[in-house]
């Protein structure tokens, strides 16, 4: 960070993405810094769950520099982005009022303290678990001989490249010390030594663990640098290390109550729509362990179906789920099912982020920034008849 007390724009991007990496989402997604200046200063950050125009507007008003969203503005290639339509008039109110954009979409779905795990901890859920664990990287290690004069520039050129990264540390290299023996035949043209004699170099063994599908832009970046005509190298596939702490949705545990108390305790803690909170199964039944995707989830009912089965799922909580998947995964007899309004379940992640970021910001580094998190309901059901009320558009008072 700046010597400043106002971090710059590049700053937030770089804790956003580290806690969740673009990389991590997924392919058709379009996420990341949207608009902005990264040397700019960021005094104020706001979130929301979406890029619309009130929420650009409402960004404006309060004098946000940074809206961090979780659904992205452009999804798809567009031409141009006028005020004669809501996805340009929205970036158009953003850049008049010097506002930032950034998305964290999939890549914040499966992260540690991303949707699904702030969902599942609203709803006071313990012993957490992904229902889907995701896989972690294929890896390679290598390992290349080269004199202690060039090992360090080598060094650099690998991690420039890619290699050298764990977990959140980069530039990781282990190096051990030796003596390279070798004759250079008629041909040759050694950097060290001359044909037909016997030399011996001091050496190191420099090794470093690198993504495999970077491994051919890590071996170029090698040989690039390398003082020999023949370097002498090796690339090992690493044992698949197994499954990680991150993943698609949670599973977990809540004290036993029923579902209809279960049901009831989803409607407190989620933010009010019109579209309430729906639920299918007996009302009588026990809930002690709770099933939960943020957004979109009925791509997961096969699995919470059968993790139903193995791991005593009692009710899956999730978001637009159609009526045929539905009615086919309660014929079954397994958990119980509550549907919940897309933007209410991935809301509670805003208040996770705004924590993160005020805990790295101001309390780590002392830097001066306000933060808010937006309670403008932008669920697109806005009234139901019997109700005879409009949505509401906020939660309530913060």
């Amino acid at each position: 960070m700046h010597a400043s007390t106002e971090p710059s724009l590049r700053d937030v991007v770089d804790l956003v993405h580290g806690w969740y990496p673009p990389g991590t989402a997924d392919s058709w997604d379009r996420v990341g810094l949207v608009h902005g200046d990264p040397a700019q200063p960021v005094r104020r950050i706001m979130l929301a769950v979406d890029p619309s125009p009130a929420v650009a507007q409402e960004a404006a008003e309060w004098g946000a520099d940074l809206l961090v969203v979780h659904h992205p503005l452009f999804l798809k290639g567009v031409h141009g982005f006028t005020t004669e339509t809501p996805k340009g008039r929205t970036l158009h109110t953003l850049a008049r009022a010097g506002c930032a954009l950034l998305a964290a979409h999939t890549n914040a779905d499966q992260a540690e303290g991303g949707v699904s795990e702030s969902l599942a901890l609203a709803l006071g859920l313990d012993d957490l678990r992904p229902i889907l664990r995701a896989e972690r990287p294929a890896l390679d290690k290598i390992g290349v001989l080269v004199p202690v004069a060039d090992a360090e520039r080598l060094r650099v050129a690998l991690a420039e490249a890619g290699a050298g990264r764990l977990g959140d540390y980069e530039s990781a290299s282990f190096t051990v010390e030796g003596v390279g023996r070798f004759r250079p035949t008629p041909g040759a043209s050694p950097a060290i030594g001359r044909v037909g004699e016997l030399e011996e170099v001091a050496e190191v063994r420099v090794e470093v663990v690198a993504p495999r599908s970077r491994r051919a832009e890590v071996v170029r970046a090698m040989l690039s640098v390398h003082p020999y005509e023949e370097p002498a190298y090796d690339v090992v596939e690493l044992a698949d290390p197994g499954l990680s702490s991150t993943g698609t949705g949670r599973v977990g545990s809540v004290e036993p109550m029923t579902l209809a108390a279960f049901a009831a305790r989803v409607a407190e803690v989620l933010p009010p729509t019109v579209h309430g909170v729906r639920v299918g199964g007996d009302p009588d039944r026990e809930v002690r362990r709770v099933a939960v995707c943020g957004g979109a989830g009925d791509f997961l009912l096969d699995t919470v179906l059968g993790t139903g089965r193995d791991n005593g799922v009692d009710v899956y909580v999730t978001s637009d789920l159609r009526h045929h998947p539905a009615s086919e995964f309660l014929e079954h007899e397994g958990p119980a099912l509550v549907d919940v309004a897309h933007w209410a379940a991935e809301w509670t992640w805003l208040p996770v982020l705004e924590a993160r970021l005020r805990a790295a910001l101001v309390g780590e580094r002392g830097a001066t920034v306000e933060t808010r998190v937006s309670t403008r309901c932008t669920d697109p059901w806005t009234f139901r008849p019997d109700q005879h009320t409009a949505h509401p558009t906020a939660r309530r008072d913060r």
